[in-house]
């Protein structure tokens, strides 16, 4: 018996063995069917990372870019994506550290990068004894867990900074992305910008001047008295342009993470969902699509929203409102009424506007060359000539009068908005408006009279439970209110 034991132990330990290889078979077979680049080699422990992030090879663009849009591509390696295995350590970690657990599969979703890039930085990881395997996932995959020594380095790397969301995308790369996708090279047509005032009523005249300042690309004032839609119009003019662009959610320089996808300032436009049961468009989701943005900034605008901001609790960057509207526009509302005067912020911007590219310094000291890539929009009560020099009006090629609108137009825009709040209208009663409290006092027409009147007539008639209409009892009351202090 004595012999037969230790038998029966080398016949179970050769078995096991050859279940092991025949596992360690299965598993390299899995790999050459799933991954793109053959089967999976894991790093040795020694093997050391590169210290300085390879310069990222351009964005490759989608065949789809043939019918106007440009699409980022899935990077086939870390090296293409313009990232080191220790950055995508350090963000793996943090989010471990944040977490507790999580599958390779989740982290490949939340760091929006390929799990076949991944999953062999994983297994270096294990080796090295900062992660361990908590349990088996499907797909191929496991639970990770952090172990003592990779919580301690995540808790270092979070001093360093915390931000472990998406992978950010190399500078390089978000500035061939503009030249992709810059409005220097949309040209609207007529029926493009019909087509994106479609909404208001907008003189024919003035859509005639608006059209060559907005397929210039370039800066332009609107100036004319309060409320005859300076601003209205201003905020339609990115529709007459490519309705969706492409940005990264975070962009990175030399270590340092800057964001740049803002949900308050930018529309999140997903692509249509896959029919296919696997996704095959192979698109960089590091990258997030969006609608062609239009940032409006006015009173509140100072020095330090255009520059980049750095939050000394997470050491994460802002990126600058400029930086943000990059392919789409920049409205600045109320300009002149900023609480920075308007010289510093036209010597802040005076070359940007001439150059088309801008300086920004980083807080590490550093100074990067970004693009100055939008249609700015000054919008103003005020006299141009009053606010800004010749020289700073000769980088903003057109300047356009926004007028007050015709009578006829006025009454037009009555009918419009009575018939769009519901409001029953009646064109005795708008003679009795316009007689009374326009021409017998001498009172300015105004694009947002209509809408604010029959608002106030609106709201009257709820309240007095009673038939909405114009009337000259209605309109009296609705004046009154109005036009109290004005």
């Amino acid at each position: 018996m004595s012999t037969s034991k230790p038998s029966g132990t080398a016949g179970a330990t050769a078995g096991q063995g050859d279940d092991h290889s025949r596992l360690d078979a299965l598993m390299d077979r899995i790999h050459q069917l799933t991954m793109a680049q053959g089967p999976v080699r894991t790093r040795p422990a020694a093997e050391a990372a590169p210290a300085v992030a390879p310069v990222a090879a351009t964005p490759t663009a989608a065949p789809s870019e043939r019918k106007g849009e440009w699409i980022p591509i899935e990077p086939e390696t870390l090296s293409a994506a313009g990232l080191t295995d220790g950055e995508v350590e350090a963000l793996v970690l943090k989010t471990l550290n944040g977490r507790a657990e999580a599958t390779g599969r989740y982290l490949s979703d939340h760091l929006k990068i390929a799990f076949r890039i991944v999953d062999p930085l994983m297994h270096s990881m294990k080796q090295d004894r900062l992660v361990a395997h908590k349990g088996s996932a499907p797909m191929n995959d496991y639970v990770y867990q952090l172990t003592e020594l990779g919580r301690e380095r995540a808790k270092k790397f979070a001093e360093h900074c915390t931000y472990f969301g998406a992978a950010p995308v190399p500078l390089p790369a978000y500035i061939e992305s503009v030249k992709r996708q810059t409005l220097t090279d949309q040209h609207p047509t007529e029926e493009d910008l019909h087509r994106a005032f479609e909404d208001l009523l907008i003189d024919k005249s003035m859509l005639l001047r608006l059209g060559p300042a907005i397929n210039s690309g370039r800066g332009m004032f609107l100036f004319g008295a309060p409320g005859n839609g300076k601003t209205s119009i201003a905020e339609r003019i990115t529709k007459a342009f490519g309705q969706t662009i492409w940005i990264p959610r975070s962009i990175g320089v030399d270590g340092e993470i800057m964001r740049m996808y803002d949900p308050g300032m930018h529309e999140e436009m997903p692509l249509p969902a896959n029919e296919g049961l696997l996704d095959n468009r192979k698109i960089d989701q590091r990258w997030i699509r969006i609608r062609r943005p239009t940032i409006v900034v006015g009173g509140e605008l100072t020095m330090d929203h255009l520059e980049v901001t750095l939050n000394t609790a997470t050491n994460v960057s802002e990126a600058p409102v400029q930086l943000k509207s990059n392919c789409g526009t920049l409205v600045i509302d109320d300009f002149g009424r900023q609480r920075m005067t308007t010289d510093e912020l036209l010597n802040r911007w005076i070359v940007p506007l001439e150059k088309r590219y801008d300086f920004l310094n980083l807080a590490s000291g550093k100074k990067i060359q970004v693009p100055f890539d939008q249609l700015i929009v000054f919008s103003t009560n005020l006299e141009p000539k009053d606010l800004v020099d010749d020289a700073f009006l000769r980088r903003i090629p057109y300047k356009i009068e926004v007028t007050d609108p015709t009578e006829e137009a006025f009454r037009h825009l009555l009918k419009v908005m009575a018939n769009k709040l519901g409001v029953e209208y009646n064109e005795a009663a708008v003679d009795y408006l316009m007689e009374k409290h326009y021409r017998a006092v001498g009172r300015k027409l105004r694009c947002c009279q209509p809408r604010d009147l029959i608002l106030q007539i609106l709201n009257f008639c709820r309240y007095t439970n009673q038939s909405p209409k114009l009337t000259p009892q209605t309109f009296d009351f609705a004046v009154e209110n109005y036009f109290a202090v004005m």
